[in-house]
């Protein structure tokens, strides 16, 4: 193994999914109520972040591909309610730090595989934008590692759980991916992996499962599991 890949919502930063996004749809809304009905404003976003995973096109980022499927060709649209958009994330989007819960096991494991001489990325769906990445990695206490790579929407062309993302991501490190573990909590997004020859790891603390098919793991546990997981490995 040459590159380790963490998850980061739910992973390296725990939180239950659901009460986490329709609190963000809560503070999201008055941002956009002038440009767009209220009512409507949570469907219209998750049919775009739809969109954007089921976009297979190499040609465009996934930010390119939200942008499309929110605004299509009107580009003056998009430069009235863009903007509204990074304004949340530049205050709201705070507020909803509460909701997560931060632990210093996290930094300890990104610090044991880098001193261990591995690659790392932080492979979060890329279906929001590097600002809210990088704040939930502040949240999480990880913001100062020196992640090989980043996944957001801007750096990005693919989501899980397809299996382009994860060969995008092997390339951006230089790693073949038959060379990777992907550490995750979900079972079929990051499970995914192992369609391209990655190893995986599932993290049971906020574990998602929509029981739709499972995959072979290398291994499966808490967070602290994890830890002993990676204290484990080879240095290299």
């Amino acid at each position: 193994m040459e590159a380790i890949l963490f998850d980061l919502d739910g992973t390296l930063l725990p939180f239950e999914l659901d009460a986490f996004m329709s609190a963000y749809f809560r503070h999201l809304v008055p941002h956009l109520a002038e440009v767009r009905p209220a009512d409507e404003i949570a469907h219209w976003m998750l049919g775009a972040m739809q969109q954007v995973v089921e976009n297979e096109s190499p040609l465009l980022t996934n930010e390119e591909k939200f942008r499309k499927a929110l605004f299509g060709s009107d580009t003056s649209l998009a430069e009235q309610i863009w903007p509204l958009f990074v304004h949340f994330y530049e205050t709201s989007f705070e507020e909803l730090r509460h909701l997560t819960r931060p632990t210093k096991i996290a930094r300890e494991i990104c610090r044991t595989v880098q001193d261990k001489g591995y690659r790392i990325a932080l492979a979060t769906n890329p279906i929001f934008p590097g600002i809210a990445t990088a704040a939930r990695m502040r949240w999480a206490g990880i913001d100062d590692i020196r992640f090989d790579f980043v996944t957001t929407m801007e750096n990005t062309h693919f989501c899980k759980p397809n299996p382009k993302y994860f060969l995008e991501v092997a390339e951006a490190l230089g790693t073949p991916p038959e060379s990777c573990i992907m550490v995750g909590n979900d079972v079929q997004e990051d499970g995914a992996a192992t369609y391209v020859g990655m190893e995986c790891y599932l993290v049971n603390d906020c574990r998602i499962d929509r029981g739709l098919g499972t995959f072979r793991w290398a291994g499966e546990g808490s967070l602290e599991d994890t830890l002993a997981f990676v204290r484990e490995l080879p240095s290299i």
